[in-house]
């Protein structure tokens, strides 16, 4: 990478960011800079309740036609991109064909939770679960979704006694069908996704594979973030493919080295707030702890606190109450006066720092519709805060909050989390942090990325009954769980 970077005289790089809904391919300049762009959206299935489910051949295309439209509107400059790096959904997996590269099952998605009463038998070892793999025992992660292919799909038990099984991280699948070379390879975030990955070895752990019920052997070998990867031969151009990173992980990096002092919250389909450590942190109760960077020779650490119910939850309320496309409405639906009720967010389920995969969404309190979409929007911001307050029991206390993702962009929402916490919340102006992080990472870690970017800052207001609101949700919300 750094020699071909170092022989051109503006150096390039892609950013392929597959996300939940689209495929993203964004063109960079070293500076941070976007040059090009493509994106495809791709469909995800429900076939019944707690299921999701993609295609793992249309999320392949996708990502094809994505970097396609990005690479063909640089033109001749296609040849000046010198390196490569993808961002991937974290805790989807699926299973395909060692030899003809064929999908075994669809990818089940982050959001599946079909497993949820089969991994209630494992809760005595949750501890144990939590301590090797840094995650809390959850129908989310991958291991369940493997164990319930095994014993539903005949393609895969087929697979598995003819040796030519490969399942994992959804990465691994598409750097294996993208890279000439085939290669079958997991970077440690999404490998840890699977909840099959110890932290402290940095590679499968044999006692939770057997918890699981899982064969040795078929699961990717564990590299660094930063790894020759495969080449990506696209329109005629060989691109080394340098970085794999989750796509909350890569978010971190979207405008530089992440700050010790520093909350960063992504807020998507789901919402991440992450604190980026230098020295392993141990267990942190209720909440979830991975490496978002190897380079071979160092490692940085995270914290994590999760919201399932985000972008999710506004898709929901949208269609529950026939708001239509709230992207339209809800900015001056957030700027009125009128008190919300209150939303219990378990929309796909509970993540940190409460973890209940069944979990009744409800309304405390009356309220027109538009109000109730209002309450989506702070329930959002009370999860956020939730977790916030749970991992300042671990961990030094951030200064500020630094928020990316599509709906943070709702003004509404960064103030809102901005005077529940106390702390200044900074959101940049581009909202393609998965793509601009993994980018950053990719061509190199340069000292003067995005320097120039515009930033917002919502300070923190005095707002008694917005303090008041999250008081009374947050006390309902321990008589809900207990937690």
């Amino acid at each position: 990478m750094d020699e071909r970077i170092g022989a051109v005289s503006n150096p390039l790089v892609l950013a392929i960011d597959q996300g939940t809904h689209a495929s993203r391919a964004l063109v960079f300049d070293r500076q941070g800079r976007t040059l090009s762009s493509g994106v495809e959206n791709i469909s995800i299935k429900y076939p019944q309740a707690d299921w999701a489910e993609q295609d793992g051949d249309e999320i392949v295309n996708s990502v094809l036609f994505a970097v396609t439209q990005a690479l063909q509107a640089l033109g001749t400059r296609r040849q000046d991109v010198v390196a490569a790096g993808l961002s991937s959904q974290r805790s989807s997996v699926i299973c395909w064909d060692r030899v003809t590269g064929k999908p075994l099952s669809p990818i089940f998605s982050w959001q599946d939770r079909r497993a949820h009463a089969w991994i209630d038998q494992l809760q005595p070892h949750a501890d144990g679960v939590h301590r090797k793999s840094g995650l809390y025992l959850s129908p989310h992660y991958g291991a369940s979704k493997l164990r319930w292919a095994l014993d539903n799909l005949p393609a895969v038990r087929g697979a598995l006694e003819n040796k030519t099984l490969c399942w994992g991280p959804m990465a691994s699948f598409v750097v294996f069908r993208l890279c000439a070379e085939q290669p079958f390879l997991a970077d440690p975030q999404c490998a840890a996704r699977t909840q099959l990955w110890n932290l402290q070895t940095q590679d499968w752990d044999p006692d939770l594979l057997e918890l699981f019920g899982l064969p040795e052997g078929f699961l990717p070998r564990s590299v660094p973030t930063f790894y020759p990867w495969g080449t990506l031969d696209l329109l005629g151009t060989a691109i080394p493919l340098t970085a794999v990173n989750g796509d909350q992980s890569a978010a971190v990096f979207a405008f530089g080295w992440p700050e010790a002092d520093s909350a960063y919250i992504n807020i998507g389909t789901s919402a991440f707030v992450q604190r980026a450590l230098t020295s392993f942190p141990g267990q942190v109760p209720r909440q979830l702890t991975g490496i978002i960077l190897d380079d071979g020779a160092s490692r940085l650490y995270m914290v994590e606190g999760n919201v399932n119910g985000a972008g999710t939850a506004l898709e929901w309320v949208s269609k529950e109450f026939g708001l239509g496309n709230l992207a339209d409405t809800l900015a001056q639906w957030l700027a009125r006066h009128e008190e919300p009720p209150l939303f219990l967010n378990g929309i796909a389920g509970l993540g940190g720092p409460f973890w209940q995969a069944e979990f009744q969404s409800r309304f405390v309190g009356e309220g027109e519709p538009w109000l109730k979409a209002v309450a989506v929007v702070e329930s959002i911001a009370f999860l956020l805060q939730a977790n916030i307050d749970h991992m300042d029991r671990y961990i030094p206390a951030a200064k500020r909050i630094r928020v990316s993702g599509g709906v943070s962009l709702l003004d509404g929402l960064c103030q809102c989390l901005a005077s529940i916490s106390g702390l200044p919340v900074h959101r940049r102006d581009d909202p393609e942090a998965s793509a601009r992080g993994i980018a950053y990472l990719a061509c190199g870690r340069p000292l003067d990325w995005n320097q120039g970017a515009h930033e917002d800052v919502f300070t923190a207001k005095p707002d008694s009954a917005l303090q008041k609101r999250y008081q009374r949700w947050r006390a309902l919300m321990a008589k809900a769980t207990g937690v």
